[in-house]
């Protein structure tokens, strides 16, 4: 026969108490006497009592995790970052809960929503809208402890950490031209987010330095994934006068021009050249390897797990904006040509 757990009841009764007197005395709220204090663990103990724990610390708001909500989590920049903050929360005593807004606001929206109501101590965030953000503002006007990752949003005032993605677009549309090309495509993701949009404008200040006009039949939209970045890729190489060379704001685009441009039977580099943003481990596999542009992966999660932790423990600073440089890794993936 199956003992049934003690109960709260059973643990008064057996120290000889109120169950609001077991309470207190259990759970370390209010006042208990020495002797009866010790007269009703000693009970507890002996009926192998557990209190609810959980709920104890929902009602205090102090439950020990901290809730993370990403881009998509199948995508390897987003997979790393959650996994060196979970670390790092595991190092910190606590647990983390991850979502993926798959990129959709309301889905975003209806996530966070759902962590506040357990309670969730602070939140890590990639928000997807760069302008609508009455919910992240709503949590920093509250002193949730919130640090956004990977983007930053208008009007939100809380912790950072971002990379200087103009700057990493514009040193590698700038090495594209340095080496003779004129006609540069970009497959990029959707404008209403903040990466996306700082890339596209570090495309473009490369082009107007070197006196190139911006040829919007040379730029394609495509979803971040390996399958739209194929069809995006064909799409754009199909055109009459296509591009010489491509640039792709993200890893998983860059997996979908490869596979795109060995379906049309083109040779990288001598038919086309290719930079990406973002390294990725296939990039080095491949003959010819990828020039990339690099950003400090390993180190993002955890600047932005670092500030967080800082935030819980009380810190009381203005909110710090951690912008990490990126760089330019040169390997095979681009040739020289004349301009044309």
């Amino acid at each position: 026969m199956v003992r049934k757990p003690a109960t709260l009841k059973d643990v008064a009764a057996l120290a000889n108490v109120s169950r609001a007197t077991a309470a207190r005395a259990l759970n370390s709220y209010g006042y208990v006497g020495g002797e009866t204090a010790q007269r009703v663990q000693a009970a507890a103990e002996k009926l192998g009592y557990r209190g609810n724990r959980l709920a104890q610390a929902l009602r205090n708001g102090q439950l020990p995790i901290i809730g993370c909500i990403l881009g998509d989590i199948q995508n390897p920049f987003f997979a790393r970052i959650a996994h060196d903050i979970e670390v790092l929360a595991r190092e910190c005593g606590h647990n983390l809960v991850i979502g993926s807004s798959e990129e959709e606001l309301d889905q975003e929206i209806s996530l966070l929503s759902s962590l506040r109501s357990l309670s969730i101590r602070g939140f890590i965030v990639a928000p997807t809208s760069a302008g609508d953000n009455a919910h992240l503002q709503s949590l920093a006007a509250e002193n949730v402890p919130l640090v956004l990752i990977d983007r930053v949003a208008e009007d939100v005032d809380c912790d950072s950490v971002v990379v200087d993605n103009e700057g990493g677009a514009r040193k590698a549309v700038e090495y594209l031209i340095a080496m003779g090309h004129r006609r540069i495509g970009l497959l990029q993701d959707d404008m209403r987010i903040f990466t996306s949009r700082e890339r596209m404008t570090g495309y473009r200040s490369a082009l107007a330095a070197a006196g190139i006009s911006l040829d919007e039949r040379m730029v394609a939209v495509s979803q971040s994934t390996v399958e739209h970045a194929v069809d995006a890729t064909i799409r754009l190489f199909r055109q009459k006068t296509p591009p010489t060379a491509l640039f792709t704001v993200d890893s998983l685009m860059t997996q979908g021009a490869l596979l795109a441009f060995r379906s049309m039977g083109m040779s990288i580099p001598h038919d086309v050249s290719l930079i990406g943003f973002d390294d990725f481990n296939l990039a080095t596999f491949t003959d010819p390897q990828i020039t990339v542009v690099s950003q400090p992966v390993s180190e993002i999660g955890r600047a932005a797990g670092r500030l967080l932790f800082d935030r819980l423990s009380g810190k009381s600073d203005l909110p710090q904006k951690i912008r990490f440089e990126t760089k330019l890794i040169v390997r095979g993936s681009v040739s020289r040509r004349s301009a044309g």
